[in-house]
């Protein structure tokens, strides 16, 4: 269970994000929608620890994270969270399975790889370079990298962000069946994907001041 408790965020140019208290159950799929704007991915950042309230707490399965430090920090979404971000964060130049096999350097065990090259269709990908992707397949890539660590929690910032509807859906139809039995956090600006997850959280309702969406940490994320 994820749990925020009286959580708010301040910026360099005194932009405030102000959060309602949450609670994302084990197991249950959430999509947060809202506008550009709305601390949706700030969000994000904050349940993974990549960077920290200025008030408030994050609880994650009992464990007050805020109360961390950000090695501790780091070490549990490396073991814990899988993270999907918006612009990949892949290696062009490597192939599809380095970009997965790098994950040994963190201590993850990858032996899952294949199943879920298998489920999501790129089995026969795994040997191609990065770079020759398309958007849809690179997004693949990116969820099988967030899966294979078998992770309690799977955050996806905006994974469909990237790619025209059809392809989009399909893809987020895939990280949904793949994802079940998890956590699953997704951002997304498009109500038309709502029927795949089990709860919808308007995010426009859930903060206040005035708000916009951090840019992800400068820093590698696996």
């Amino acid at each position: 269970m994820i749990q925020l408790h009286q959580v708010s965020k301040h910026f360099h140019n005194e932009t405030a994000i102000r959060y309602s208290d949450m609670v994302f159950e084990d197991g249950h799929s959430y999509l947060l929608l809202g506008a550009s704007g709305c601390g949706k991915s700030t969000l994000l950042n904050l349940i993974a620890g990549i960077i920290s309230p200025d008030t408030g707490e994050i609880i994650i399965n009992g464990r007050v994270m805020t109360n961390e430090s950000q090695q501790v920090r780091d070490a549990f979404r490396i073991r814990s969270i899988g993270y999907i971000f918006q612009d990949f964060k892949l290696i062009e130049d490597m192939t599809v399975q380095d970009n997965i096999d790098i994950l040994r350097l963190e201590g993850v065990d990858v032996s899952h790889a294949a199943g879920l090259f298998a489920a999501l269709g790129m089995q026969e990908k795994r040997n191609k370079k990065v770079r020759q992707l398309s958007g849809g397949e690179k997004q693949r890539v990116a969820i099988v990298r967030a899966l294979v660590k078998q992770p309690d929690i799977i955050l996806a910032d905006e994974p469909t962000g990237n790619l025209n509807f059809s392809i989009g859906e399909q893809v987020m139809r895939e990280l949904a069946e793949t994802a079940r039995g998890k956590t699953l956090i997704t951002v997304t600006h498009d109500e038309r994907l709502a029927s795949y997850f089990d709860h919808v959280v308007d995010m426009n309702e859930m903060t206040s001041g005035g708000l916009f969406d951090a840019p992800s940490d400068s820093r590698e994320v696996m």
